[in-house]
């Protein structure tokens, strides 16, 4: 705990300080992943239809969604350290609330909470890492959000040997992650309280790129087209899959929740390589290939026997999951300066673009069938295509590393005379 309040004098302490955010990003997100793996146990205990279900995404992320933006803005201007323990706090009181609910409403108010937390948390932390990043700002953003993933893909295991044999109340025992998360935060508050303004505006400066306005206006539809395409395709296998092979292949719950673990695994180590990977070649590269790239194995799943359908959707996972990365240092370097909200932007669309997906596809699947979703959504991935709209960055993305790189160098340096 006090290696994260001192301020860092080597580049190993930059490290100390990733992988405590990280931490927190997987402790916050497992908060959210035991709400979402638990949507079979609430629809059986309370008669819920796949529109309702849908509906329960709908409103946890696109309360955590709107808000993002706003947080990032505000806190661009004036960073508030200890919001962080306080996001953490909200997503704990959404677990207690969705523990002992008794009614549909309750569940709306509980996921509602998680929202609101995820908003505060996402970013704030996100900037932390970038500061931690040495320049390497792929690299630092692969470690955050791999922590997040890792939180999600654990959920359903949680939900599989913990919850589902001890009943909804037991969701309360996971406060105690909750209470851990909030002193880690506490610590990284205290990091980031005490690193000087002035250092951070030169850690985060950016070389001026010559895209005119309407490049950029361009460039960020564009990458809102293509988080919309991950996460309505994502929202299919994480609020469905365990649906679909409950019905598809007659799998138990159990089995089905497994699965979907070895699912979140894949896209934990895809968020990993894709950060470093758009590093070496360039983002516009691996979002090529994270979002275009699954489209032939999407096409497939649909129509495969349960071992393909696993094994293809673990590659998918793997794949997709690579492009957020990309997709939000891309943006970062496209508004330079505005790293609060970018972050809470994207993260705010992967919310907001999820839920809604989830609606959707909830109420379709309603009128059709959990089948007919997923044949839909196959042909999502083809929105990669618009990759080819992105202007290159790759020699921006070197001379702005190398000069993080010096500005990182000097920095520490200083601190070591001081």
């Amino acid at each position: 705990m006090r290696e994260i309040m001192k301020q860092p004098k080597e580049n190993s302490a930059v490290y100390t300080v990733l992988g405590a955010a990280s931490l927190c990003h997987m402790l916050n997100d497992m908060l959210q992943s035991l709400f979402i793996a638990a949507y079979p146990l609430f629809k059986g205990n309370f008669h819920l239809s796949f529109a309702q279900i849908g509906t329960l995404t709908l409103v946890f992320q696109l309360t955590a969604s709107l808000l993002q933006p706003l947080v990032g803005l505000y806190t661009d201007k004036r960073p508030k350290p200890f919001g962080l323990p306080f996001g953490m706090a909200t997503s704990m009181s959404g677990l207690l609330v969705l523990a002992f609910a008794q009614h549909y409403s309750m569940l709306l108010v509980g996921g509602a909470l998680l929202g609101i937390g995820s908003s505060i948390f996402h970013p704030e932390t996100s900037r932390i890492a970038r500061l931690a990043s040495g320049g390497a700002h792929g690299m630092a953003q692969s470690i955050f959000q791999v922590g997040g993933n890792f939180g999600q893909s654990i959920g359903p295991l949680l939900i599989a040997f913990v919850v589902l044999p001890r009943g909804q109340q037991s969701l309360a025992w996971f406060t105690l992650a909750a209470l851990f998360g909030i002193v880690l935060l506490t610590g990284l508050g205290y990091w980031y309280r005490k690193q000087d303004r002035v250092s951070q505006n030169r850690l985060s400066a950016e070389i001026p790129h010559t895209l005119s306005r309407k490049r950029i206006g361009g460039a960020l539809t564009v990458l809102i087209m293509l988080t919309l395409s991950k996460y309505f395709y994502l929202a299919s296998i994480t609020s469905y899959y365990v649906f679909y092979l409950m019905r598809h292949f007659r799998l138990s719950q159990r089995d089905a929740q497994l699965d979907l673990f070895f699912f979140l695994a894949a896209v934990a180590a895809g968020t990993v390589i894709g950060g470093p990977v758009g590093d070496r070649i360039g983002r516009k590269r691996v979002i090529w290939i994270s979002i275009l790239g699954v489209l032939p194995m999407t096409l497939l799943l649909p129509y495969v026997s349960l071992p393909a359908t696993i094994v293809l959707s673990v590659l998918i996972g793997l794949v997709i999951a690579s492009a957020f990365s990309a997709i939000l240092v891309y943006a970062q370097e496209l508004l330079p300066g505005r790293v609060g909200m970018v972050s809470g932007l994207f993260f705010g669309l992967a919310f907001g673009l999820g839920g809604l997906g989830a609606a959707v596809l909830g109420r379709l699947a309603d009128h059709t069938s959990i089948d007919f979703v997923y044949k839909v959504c196959s042909f999502l991935p083809a929105i990669g295509l618009l990759t080819g709209f992105l202007p290159e960055t790759r020699r921006n993305n070197s001379a702005v590393q190398t000069k993080q790189l010096t500005l990182m160098d000097n920095f520490m340096a200083s601190e070591t005379v001081e």
